[in-house]
């Protein structure tokens, strides 16, 4: 197969950040991204906002899922777009936050950058069809 013609696979990083220990939603959104096509890097557990700003540089992500049980997500995810806008990657990455996130912090994580957020119970056909039509565009 050539590569002219052929669709960019979307890269993702599904990342676990802080001291959040429940990693299923994490994972399960991590195999369905890959059952959808898309190219996926898991953090593993206990990241510093810090290391998935290395990681979602180095690997080039086209989106940074963040998932997050804890109640840190004020503390933790600005942290994480800043580091994000310091290497110049926030612009072209699409940032999605899933997790127990209080409907009145979802519209202050949107003024930050987040692009959705997305609770328990959200089909996961939802959130991969957000993703198709959102990830940016890269050549």
């Amino acid at each position: 197969m050539s590569v002219e013609g052929a669709e960019r696979t979307i890269r993702c990083l599904v990342a676990k950040v802080g001291l959040d220990g429940h990693d299923r939603g994490a994972h399960v959104i991590a195999r369905a991204f890959r059952d959808a096509g898309f190219e996926v890097v898991y953090s593993g557990l206990h990241r510093a906002p810090e290391e998935i700003v290395q990681a979602a540089v180095q690997e080039d992500v086209d989106v940074l899922g963040i998932s997050i049980l804890s109640g840190a997500h004020n503390t933790l995810v600005p942290k994480v777009i800043d580091g994000l806008k310091e290497y110049g990657a926030f612009e072209d990455t699409l940032i999605l936050v899933g997790g127990i996130i209080p409907e009145d912090d979802v519209a202050e994580l949107k003024d930050l950058g987040v692009a959705e957020v997305f609770g328990p119970g959200t089909p996961m056909s939802e959130t991969i069809e957000f993703v198709r039509n959102n990830a940016p565009e890269r050549e």
